[in-house]
């Protein structure tokens, strides 16, 4: 059994077809030796398949939501899936599911796992998944910052209930608003489990990542999107003002050429330390001025960072420094001049690296 498993969090708000789609992912042969860890709320129950099976590979957790109430539970359920595997109680697991609550903010998840040595040490984040309902879906957003916080962090998006309605064309803009970079996927077509797993950031196994398809991904829509904005600015902002989740979205930053490692470094400290709490998820590939045929892959949650990895090669595409940055209240102008100052980017009224390292305050837009 090859550590670290890879673990998925299947995330989307209450009656949007999360446990239908685990069902279905589960009969799939692909997905055999896999441990799902379930969230039970109130009176929901699971599928007969779920049911048969817990006594083998699904466990149970009662009491509350995953990520908050039961968080505690999380950490320790996972740490017993470690100590069976030592033990040699589970001689062959491959990949485990987590399923949070529809009413779970998938961040806490994420900390959890990246927060314990000891997990990190098993378990490496394949990705988020998040299933949004075709029907529902768009007011569901509007009324809950859960569900956009949800889409917003996800790697894969499933739009459910496409079988029985076509998706409208605000939802897919609103979806690709808060994350431009995910690929959606219809649940009536989608085909295999390659659609949504696999995607991880860093595969330790194999030294390959998923950053050439997503950091692509998040360049067309970006752009799209930029464009969009530079065309219809003013009435877009004005129409959607009333919306909860106007604060949570995704932008990327890119610098052309190779970085020192210590700029890098630079950047993400004061980036953690002074919007922490307004940063959900960050990924990104560094060229190194260091050493610039390998790329450096990294991965934050929040004020929390995944220990960088490198990669053997690069994947093709542009290199230099891609990153993606998912915020809540995120203030994107003060983000983008900080990098601009740590990479080295002559703007007028900038301040340059070494004065934001003297005082990180120098950059306009800060906000404590």
């Amino acid at each position: 059994m090859n550590l670290p498993l890879p673990v998925s969090v299947l995330t989307g708000f209450l009656g949007s077809g999360k446990t239908t789609l685990l069902n279905r992912l589960l009969r799939d042969p692909a997905l055999v030796d896999t441990a799902v860890i379930v969230n039970e709320f109130g009176e929901v129950a699971i599928d007969h398949l779920l049911v048969e099976s817990s006594s083998d590979g699904v466990i149970e957790l009662s009491g509350g939501c995953i990520c908050c109430t039961v968080r505690g539970d999380l950490v320790d359920t996972l740490a017993g899936i470690v100590d069976s595997i030592q033990t040699g109680r589970t001689p062959s697991l491959k990949r485990v599911i987590i399923e949070t609550t529809g009413l779970a903010d998938p961040v806490p998840v994420l900390l959890s796992l990246m927060g314990h040595p000891a997990l990190m040490q098993a378990f490496r984040l394949d990705g988020v998944i998040a299933t949004v309902d075709a029907i529902n879906g768009l007011a569901t957003i509007d009324r809950h910052a859960e569900a956009a916080r949800q889409i917003a962090v996800a790697d894969r998006i499933v739009l459910t209930k496409t079988d029985m309605a076509e998706p409208p064309a605000d939802l897919l803009a609103t979806i690709r608003r808060l994350n431009p970079g995910a690929p959606i996927v219809p649940s009536a077509v989608m085909a295999s489990v390659a659609d949504l797993f696999n995607c991880g950031l860093y595969d330790p196994a194999t030294k390959t990542a998923d950053v050439g398809r997503w950091l692509r991904d998040e360049a067309i829509h970006q752009a799209d999107h930029h464009d969009h904005d530079h065309d219809h600015g003013h009435h877009h902002h004005h129409d959607h003002d009333h919306h909860r989740h106007d604060h949570i979205r995704s932008f990327s930053l890119v610098h052309d050429r190779p970085v020192p490692y210590s700029a890098i470094e630079t950047f993400l400290d004061l980036l953690r330390s002074t919007q922490g709490e307004r940063l959900l998820r960050m990924k990104g590939v560094i060229e190194l001025a260091e050493d610039p045929s390998r790329p450096l892959v990294i991965h934050g949650v929040q004020s929390m960072l995944h220990p960088p990895a490198r990669l053997p090669f690069w994947p093709e595409g542009p290199r230099g420094v891609r990153l993606v940055v998912i915020g809540d209240g995120l203030p994107e102008d003060y983000v983008r001049r900080l990098f601009s100052a740590i990479t080295g980017q002559v703007a007028i009224g900038v301040p340059d690296r070494a004065a934001i390292e003297d005082n990180p305050l120098a950059i306009a837009g800060f906000r404590a």
